[in-house]
Protein backbone atom coordinates (compact mmCIF):
# COMPACT_ATOMS: atom_id res chain seq x y z
CA UNK A 1 0.00 0.00 0.00
CA UNK A 2 1.05 3.22 -1.29
CA UNK A 3 1.87 6.47 1.32
CA UNK A 4 -0.82 8.96 1.39
CA UNK A 5 0.57 12.77 1.19
CA UNK A 6 -0.34 13.14 4.57
CA UNK A 7 1.85 10.07 6.15
CA UNK A 8 4.66 11.23 3.35
CA UNK A 9 4.91 15.20 4.67
CA UNK A 10 4.71 13.99 8.51
CA UNK A 11 7.18 11.42 7.53
CA UNK A 12 9.71 14.33 6.16
CA UNK A 13 8.66 17.01 9.35
CA UNK A 14 9.44 14.18 11.56
CA UNK A 15 13.06 13.33 9.50
CA UNK A 16 14.57 16.73 9.67
CA UNK A 17 13.23 17.38 13.60
CA UNK A 18 14.60 13.63 14.83
CA UNK A 19 18.03 14.27 12.76
CA UNK A 20 18.56 17.65 14.78
CA UNK A 21 17.57 15.87 18.02
CA UNK A 22 20.02 13.23 17.04
CA UNK A 23 22.98 15.35 15.97
CA UNK A 24 22.55 17.42 19.39
CA UNK A 25 22.63 14.45 21.12
CA UNK A 26 25.94 13.09 19.45
CA UNK A 27 27.57 16.00 20.39
CA UNK A 28 26.28 16.12 23.84
CA UNK A 29 27.57 12.77 24.50
CA UNK A 30 30.79 13.45 22.82
CA UNK A 31 31.04 11.13 20.35
CA UNK A 32 33.12 12.69 17.51
CA UNK A 33 33.93 10.74 14.61
CA UNK A 34 30.61 9.78 13.89
CA UNK A 35 27.93 10.77 10.96
CA UNK A 36 24.52 9.48 11.75
CA UNK A 37 21.79 10.77 9.57
CA UNK A 38 18.09 9.78 9.02
CA UNK A 39 17.82 8.24 6.13
CA UNK A 40 13.75 7.90 5.97
CA UNK A 41 10.73 7.74 8.00
CA UNK A 42 7.72 5.80 7.13
CA UNK A 43 3.99 6.50 8.85
CA UNK A 44 1.61 4.29 9.81
CA UNK A 45 -1.72 4.78 7.79
CA UNK A 46 -3.12 5.66 11.41
CA UNK A 47 -0.08 8.21 12.07
CA UNK A 48 -0.15 6.23 15.36
CA UNK A 49 3.88 4.67 14.30
CA UNK A 50 7.47 6.10 13.18
CA UNK A 51 9.84 3.84 11.84
CA UNK A 52 12.61 6.13 11.60
CA UNK A 53 15.96 4.27 9.29
CA UNK A 54 19.50 5.72 10.72
CA UNK A 55 22.22 5.70 8.74
CA UNK A 56 25.85 5.61 11.01
CA UNK A 57 29.18 6.00 9.64
CA UNK A 58 31.50 4.35 10.11
CA UNK A 59 29.84 0.81 10.20
CA UNK A 60 31.61 -0.93 13.51
CA UNK A 61 30.06 2.09 15.70
CA UNK A 62 26.67 1.57 14.09
CA UNK A 63 25.12 -1.07 16.45
CA UNK A 64 26.21 -0.16 19.94
CA UNK A 65 25.27 3.50 18.77
CA UNK A 66 21.97 2.25 18.02
CA UNK A 67 21.22 0.41 21.58
CA UNK A 68 22.25 3.48 22.80
CA UNK A 69 19.68 5.50 20.85
CA UNK A 70 16.88 2.94 22.00
CA UNK A 71 17.68 2.56 25.52
CA UNK A 72 16.80 6.73 25.65
CA UNK A 73 14.14 6.68 22.82
CA UNK A 74 11.38 8.11 25.20
CA UNK A 75 13.62 11.67 25.95
CA UNK A 76 14.20 11.69 22.13
CA UNK A 77 10.59 11.41 21.33
CA UNK A 78 9.95 13.78 23.90
CA UNK A 79 12.23 16.41 22.43
CA UNK A 80 10.92 15.58 18.72
CA UNK A 81 7.27 16.01 20.01
CA UNK A 82 8.04 19.78 21.52
CA UNK A 83 9.31 20.84 18.30
CA UNK A 84 6.47 19.54 15.95
CA UNK A 85 4.22 20.25 18.43
CA UNK A 86 2.20 23.25 16.20
CA UNK A 87 2.55 20.58 13.53
CA UNK A 88 1.39 17.67 14.89
CA UNK A 89 -1.66 16.92 17.58
CA UNK A 90 -0.13 13.74 18.45
CA UNK A 91 3.46 12.31 18.23
CA UNK A 92 3.56 8.95 16.79
CA UNK A 93 5.67 6.66 18.52
CA UNK A 94 9.26 6.11 17.24
CA UNK A 95 10.96 2.47 16.11
CA UNK A 96 14.37 3.20 15.19
CA UNK A 97 15.97 0.67 12.56
CA UNK A 98 19.71 0.32 11.00
CA UNK A 99 19.49 1.29 7.48
CA UNK A 100 22.91 -1.08 6.34
CA UNK A 101 22.20 -0.05 2.42
CA UNK A 102 25.45 1.76 2.41
CA UNK A 103 27.39 -1.22 3.68
CA UNK A 104 25.33 -3.35 1.64
CA UNK A 105 26.36 -1.27 -1.68
CA UNK A 106 30.23 -1.52 -0.63
CA UNK A 107 29.76 -5.43 -0.39
CA UNK A 108 28.34 -5.86 -3.65
CA UNK A 109 30.97 -3.31 -4.72
CA UNK A 110 33.75 -5.36 -3.33
CA UNK A 111 32.35 -8.68 -4.60
CA UNK A 112 32.21 -7.27 -8.47
CA UNK A 113 35.66 -5.72 -8.26
CA UNK A 114 37.13 -8.78 -6.79
CA UNK A 115 40.61 -8.44 -5.48
CA UNK A 116 41.78 -7.74 -8.75
CA UNK A 117 40.71 -4.40 -10.26
CA UNK A 118 40.56 -4.47 -14.07
CA UNK A 119 40.73 -1.02 -14.64
CA UNK A 120 43.47 -0.25 -12.88
CA UNK A 121 45.30 -3.22 -14.23
CA UNK A 122 44.28 -3.53 -17.65
CA UNK A 123 46.60 -7.06 -18.19
CA UNK A 124 44.18 -8.79 -16.30
CA UNK A 125 41.68 -9.11 -19.31
CA UNK A 126 42.02 -11.20 -22.05
CA UNK A 127 40.82 -9.51 -24.51
CA UNK A 128 43.28 -6.62 -24.00
CA UNK A 129 46.04 -8.94 -23.65
CA UNK A 130 48.46 -8.32 -27.51
CA UNK A 131 49.35 -11.98 -28.39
Amino acid sequence: MEETNRQKKIGKVLQKELAEVLQEELRKSGNTGIILSVSKVKVAPDLSLAKAYLSIFPNKSAKPLLTELQNIKSQLKHKVALSVKNQLRKMPDLVLYLDDSLEYIENIEEAVKGKEDPIENPDLLDKRKKS
